[in-house]
């Protein structure tokens, strides 16, 4: 096993993106993509040049063989990813837009990822990196990937290692609202570094104000807490700091699917090279606001010479 920087594991899907707006039962082209929150992250950290890897399931079909070769080529590691010959790869559809979030399809039940429990955890691999990025997405996939991800976190806490969660809120995935709040807190308060949504952290704590939400979160054990913040940049606090990163100038909007996950490489880069916790936030609204202008999930994660060049662009409200 080789070594990582980080590790993270989940569910990935192959993509099918329409290239004409409008519904997607009128769409008759669509082009191929990789989606999947960790799979972003993983493939954002690999741009920038971090040893990442990626643990999960596929099936034995063109849809598995698709992401195994994508990641491979984003040098991303999958040694902890197995072919299960008896469940399928997932796959989803997402339709062009104009403005606004576009409409996203999901076929994923009882696919081969679904099935990946804490019997398929290998302590060697994820021993081998020195921070784990957790969403609450494996959290509702099915009882098997939250044992998996239990059995993730307790290890690498074990070990010493940072954990950092996006929540990721899916409540479709849900049994019900009650129940994503309550198992989505039990794993966020066990993390060093929090990245929710505005609406996700309101959703989880009932507070509506970003210190508030922080405070919460900083009363149960969590180091750092960054909220994002759409079109107003990010909020950060911990016990010693706190503050408000402004965002970065976007004339276009073209597709917000894959930000928030933009934004967690930013940050958790930063915060793997030592930067202070601002230089870190502002990097993840850099790579938040290259990656709404590209149709993909992933389509406009930089490499670090792209992203230095566009951390020289104006940011909003500064001179």
């Amino acid at each position: 096993m080789k070594s990582l920087d980080v590790v993270t594991f989940g569910e990935a899907m192959t993509l099918f993106i329409a290239e004409k707006a409008g519904p997607l039962h009128k769409i008759e082209s669509f082009t191929r993509e990789l989606a999947g929150a960790e799979t972003n992250v993983a493939i954002g950290l690999a741009r920038l040049g971090f040893k990442s890897g990626w643990a999960s399931k596929v099936g034995s079909d063109a849809f598995g063989k698709f992401i195994m070769n994508r990641l491979a080529k984003e040098n991303v590691n999958v040694e902890h990813v197995f072919t299960d010959e008896r469940f399928p790869t997932g796959f989803q559809i997402k339709s062009k837009v104009v403005t606004g979030d576009p409409e996203v399809q999901y076929f994923r039940k009882g696919s081969a990822a679904s099935f990946m429990g804490a019997k398929d955890f290998h302590e060697e691999y994820f021993s081998g990196a020195r921070h784990l990025h957790m969403t609450g997405i494996p959290l509702a996939i099915s009882e098997h990937t939250r044992d998996f991800a239990q059995t993730a976190l307790s290890y690498m806490k074990e070990l010493g290692r940072t954990v950092s969660f996006d929540p990721n809120l899916r409540p479709t995935l849900w049994s019900s609202k009650q129940e994503m709040i309550e198992v989505i807190n039990q794993f966020a308060m066990k993390a060093d570094y929090f990245l929710p949504g505005i609406s996700e952290g309101e959703i989880l704590t009932g507070y509506k104000s970003p210190r508030d939400i922080a405070s919460f979160y900083l009363d149960k054990g969590v180091e750092l807490v960054v909220i994002k913040l759409g079109e107003k940049g990010a909020y950060y606090k911990k016990s010693s700091e706190e503050g408000l990163v402004n965002p970065y100038e976007v004339k276009e909007v073209v597709d917000t699917v894959g930000a928030g996950d933009g934004f967690a490489v930013g940050v958790i880069s930063g915060l793997l090279e030592n930067l202070q916790i601002k230089e870190s936030v502002l990097r993840g609204n850099a790579i938040g606001s290259m990656a709404v202008q590209f149709p993909g999930d992933n389509d406009g994660y930089p490499n670090r010479d792209q992203l230095m060049e566009f951390m020289k662009l104006p940011i909003q409200g500064v001179n």
